[in-house]
C-alpha cells in the first residue's frame, strides 16, 4: 500500500516481513508448547524450520494456516462450506461485515475458504485483547490480521478510530486488500447478531462530508455465519450468570485465551458461510443524498443486520431450541425429530456439566444456552417477514 508507514502500528506484515517475524515467533517456547500440542505426531524442530522456509504471506497462509484449519474442522466439526463467494466480482476489494461467533475462527475459516477458492484472503480486524502474547501478536500479523486498539485515553482511542478508518477505506477504495471485520465489538454472547453503530460511525471518521456515498464507497459485503453447535456455549452461558452474580465482573486475558482454545479445538457440528450481496446498490437506490448522518448510519446497519438474519442456515438444534424457549412444538415433525431433540437436549445437558461455578444455577445456565441457539430463529423469521 502507498501509505503502509502511515499504519505501521495497526497493519500486519508484508512479505518483506514474515521471516523477520517468523524467527521472532518461533523462538518463544510458549509457541513450542502449543505446536506441540497442534502437531504432536511432528517433529518440532523439523516444523520450525518449515515455518522459517515461508517466503510470502499467501504462502503461509496457504500451506500452514488454511491446511491446518481444513485438518481442524474435519476433526472437530462435520463439513464447511460457503455461497455467494465466487459471485463476487474479483477486480474488486470488499469490506466483509459479519456476525461475530468465535474469537479466531470466525475471520479465519472465511480466509480458508477465499483461499481454496483461488483468493487471496481479506486483512482481518482484530482486538489488541488478543494479543496478550509476544508470539500471538507476531501469528496475528503474519496471517493478514490488523490491530484494533481499545485501550487508552479518549483522545487516544479517537484518533485509533480514525486511523483504523483511513486504513480500511484505503485498502478498499485502493483496490488493495478486501477487509473483515465483526459487526461489534466482541462475541454477541446470545447470539442476538446486531450492527453496532459504533462501529459504523468509525467507518464515517474517513468519508469526508458525504457520509452516503462514504457507505456506498466502501462496498460493505454482509456474511452470515452459521455454527450448527458453538464450541464456547457453556462459556458464554458461565459469564452470564458471573455478570449476574458480580455485575463488576471482567473476563482476564486467560479467560480470552481459554475461548480461542475452546472455539477451536471444540465441537462444531457443521459450518456454513454465506456471502450476501453488497449492500451498495440497495443504499443508492434507498438513500437520499441528503440524508443526514444517523439516518444513514441506521439504513446500513438495517440492511447489513437483515442480510445476516435472512441467511442464516438453521440447524434442528436452532428450532427445537427456539420451541422449548417459547414452550411449543411447532417445529416439530417439520424441522426437526424427536431424535434430534433429545441429541440436542443431551448436547445442552453435557454442556451445563462443563461448567464450573460455586453456585451454579442449571436452571439460568440451560435457558442462557437455548436464548444462543433460539434468537437465530427469532430473527430469521423478522427478516423474512
Amino acid at each position: 500500500m502507498k501509505n503502509d508507514y502511515m499504519y505501521d502500528d495497526i497493519r500486519p506484515y508484508r512479505d518483506s516481513e514474515l521471516k523477520e517475524g517468523m524467527k521472532r515467533a518461533v523462538a518463544s517456547p510458549e509457541l513450542d508448547k502449543v505446536l506441540a500440542f497442534l502437531y504432536p505426531n511432528r517433529n518440532l524442530d523439523e516444523f520450525k524450520q518449515y515455518l522459517l522456509s515461508m517466503n510470502t504471506v499467501h504462502e503461509f497462509q496457504e500451506k500452514v494456516i488454511a491446511k491446518f484449519l481444513v485438518d481442524l474442522v474435519d476433526k472437530t466439526g462435520n463439513g464447511m462450506d460457503i455461497n455467494g463467494l465466487d459471485d463476487l466480482d474479483r477486480s474488486k476489494r470488499y469490506l466483509f461485515i459479519s456476525n461475530h461467533r468465535d474469537i479466531v475462527l470466525d475471520a479465519a475459516l472465511l480466509d480458508t475458504l477465499m483461499i481454496y477458492h483461488g483468493m487471496y484472503a481479506a486483512e482481518n480486524a482484530i482486538g489488541d485483547n488478543l494479543c496478550s502474547r509476544p508470539w500471538i501478536t507476531e501469528m496475528m500479523k503474519m496471517n493478514r490480521n490488523f490491530i484494533v486498539k481499545r485501550s487508552g485515553t479518549k483522545r487516544e482511542i479517537f484518533d485509533a478510530s480514525r486511523k483504523l478508518s483511513a486504513y480500511i477505506r484505503d485498502n478498499i477504495e485502493g483496490a488493495e486488500n478486501s477487509i473483515w471485520i465483526a459487526q461489534r465489538e466482541g462475541r454477541a454472547k446470545d447470539s442476538n447478531d446486531r450492527t453496532q453503530e459504533s462501529l459504523l460511525k468509525m467507518l464515517s471518521m474517513s468519508s469526508g462530508k458525504d457520509i452516503r456515498q462514504g457507505f456506498i464507497d466502501l462496498n460493505i459485503t454482509p456474511v452470515s455465519i452459521s455454527y450448527e453447535y458453538d464450541a464456547c456455549d457453556f462459556l458464554k452461558a458461565k459469564e452470564f450468570q458471573q455478570k449476574r452474580d458480580d455485575p463488576d465482573f471482567k473476563k482476564s486475558k486467560d479467560d480470552d485465551v481459554l475461548s480461542m482454545q475452546t472455539g477451536m479445538m471444540g465441537y462444531k457440528g457443521h459450518i456454513h458461510y454465506e456471502v450476501c450481496e453488497p449492500i451498495s446498490a440497495q443504499l443508492e437506490a434507498t438513500l437520499s443524498p441528503e440524508a443526514d448522518r444517523q439516518t444513514v448510519i441506521e439504513a446500513v446497519a438495517a440492511l447489513i443486520d437483515k442480510a445476516i438474519h435472512s441467511h442464516y442456515l438453521l440447524y434442528p438444534g436452532n428450532y427445537v431450541a427456539y420451541d422449548e424457549m417459547e414452550g411449543t412444538n411447532k417445529y416439530l415433525g417439520d424441522k426437526y425429530t424427536e431424535e434430534q431433540k433429545a441429541t440436542f437436549d443431551a448436547y445442552v445437558e453435557k454442556q451445563i456439566a462443563k461448567i464450573d461455578l460455586p453456585n451454579k444455577d442449571e436452571a439460568f445456565l440451560r435457558e442462557k444456552i437455548l436464548m444462543m441457539y433460539s434468537n437465530l430463529v427469532r430473527n430469521y423469521l423478522k427478516a423474512i417477514e
